[in-house]
This record gives structure tokens, C-alpha cells and sequence, in this order.
């Protein structure tokens, strides 16, 4: 029965991950998880002033 719900709750995780990529996409987001995702010109390799060294 645990595994059950251990399997149940990974679904619903990434079922709502999906979900978030998707509406993101479908706003134009380029980069999702990126600080500057509304205006970021879409070749995300971490900028420069928000890199963490």
C-alpha cells in the first residue's frame, strides 16, 4: 500500500510539472526557471549577473 502512494504522489508531481511547462510555454516563456523568463532572449546559459560562482 505504500508504494502505492508513493507512486500516486510522483505522478501527481510530475503531472503538475507538466502542467507548469506547458502554461509557461503557452505564454512564450522562453527560458522557464529564469529569472528574466519574460524578457530573456532565449539562449539561456545562466546570465551573467545573476550566475552564482
Amino acid at each position: 500500500m505504500a508504494d502505492f502512494i508513493v507512486v500516486v504522489v510522483l505522478l501527481v508531481v510530475l503531472g503538475a510539472a507538466i502542467l507548469y511547462i506547458k502554461r509557461e510555454k503557452k505564454k512564450g516563456v522562453k527560458c522557464i526557471g529564469c529569472p528574466a523568463a519574460g524578457k530573456c532572449a532565449g539562449n539561456c546559459g545562466g546570465h551573467a549577473e545573476n550566475k552564482v560562482i
